[in-house]
């Protein structure tokens, strides 16, 4: 099966459901979008209302696009919406997919909601898809973010030197490259990874 940009493909277990992002979310994620500190990783602020739309909009028209893959992450415990992540990069002929531009409001932080959603979706990526590598990856000052992916089971695979500004903008920052192969989410990963949800 390849990813069909058209599907809306619902990815769901019992404790998060990842949903294709729509307009109608631009409420319910609104607020969490306002957190201090939430896009200090991201190229360009996307708190405040037009500025929000605008990340949402231009999210929604890169699936039209067929460049990426948005969903709404639900708590399904809190019955809140908790954040976005996408896949991204996809290659039917590479068999290669990444996932990324994740985010999640404090309250949601340190939950199981991350490791669920990853779960579900490098699942659905590996035994759906059939692609060979996931890729991952982050701000190299971002510690949070590269602590998640270590921890649940991404190799690190280099750093691309000098990709991003600084958190500061007064200088420039690595890029972490991590990543997942089909054998290694087969003999390992899938196992250690949901014995942690």
């Amino acid at each position: 099966m390849q990813l069909d940009f058209e599907t809306n493909y619902v990815l769901e277990n019992d404790v998060v459901k990842l949903v294709p992002l729509q307009k109608k979310h631009y409420a319910p994620l609104l607020n969490i979008s306002k957190e201090k500190n939430l896009w200090t990783y991201f190229l360009g602020p996307s708190n405040g209302l037009n500025r929000f739309e605008d990340y949402i909009d231009e999210a929604i028209a890169n699936r039209i696009d067929k460049l990426e893959y948005p969903f709404a992450v639900l708590d399904k415990a809190k019955n809140e919406f908790a954040g976005c992540t996408r896949f991204f990069s996809y290659s039917k002929d590479l068999k290669g997919i990444r996932i990324g531009y994740t985010w999640y409001g404090k309250n949601f932080r340190g939950t199981g909601v991350n490791k669920n959603c990853k779960y579900l979706m490098m699942q659905f990526a590996f035994e759906q898809l059939l692609v060979e590598r996931i890729g991952l990856g982050a701000h190299a000052e971002n510690k949070l973010s590269i602590a998640a992916m270590k921890s649940i089971g991404c190799v690190h695979e280099g750093s691309v030197r000098n990709l991003f500004p600084s958190i500061d903008y007064q200088g420039r920052a690595d890029a972490e490259l991590f990543g997942i192969l089909s054998n290694e989410w087969h003999s390992n990963i899938k196992g250690v990874l949901n014995n942690k949800l």
